[in-house]
């Protein structure tokens, strides 16, 4: 796998959604549909990315795979594990 030089981009509407593109891609690549559910992205940051490099909520080479594929790849919010409890009614807990 070659090493890319991308640019992440970061959703305003949805926090923790990320984007990544290859270098010469813009938003404009991305589809419709998703752009109007993530809202406005604001560049976060350009970086070389390796197979081997350590991305905090992605694994690089399916990044990088999806990257060559796609020529994006989006990484969703982290699904909080604390939200079932939440959705309980209180009437229904114990006493």
């Amino acid at each position: 796998m070659t090493p890319l030089i991308i640019d992440i981009y970061r959703s305003c509407k949805k926090e923790g959604l990320y984007v990544y593109l290859k270098k010469d891609s813009t938003v404009d690549s991305l589809p419709e549909e998703f752009k109007k559910h993530c809202g406005k992205l604001e560049h976060s940051m350009r970086m070389l990315l390796t197979p081997e490099k350590k991305l905090a909520r992605a694994d690089a080479k399916k990044v990088i795979a999806q990257l060559t594929e796609k020529g994006y790849y989006i990484q969703m919010p982290p699904i909080s594990t604390d939200s079932y409890m939440q959705a309980i009614p209180n009437d229904k807990l114990q006493k």
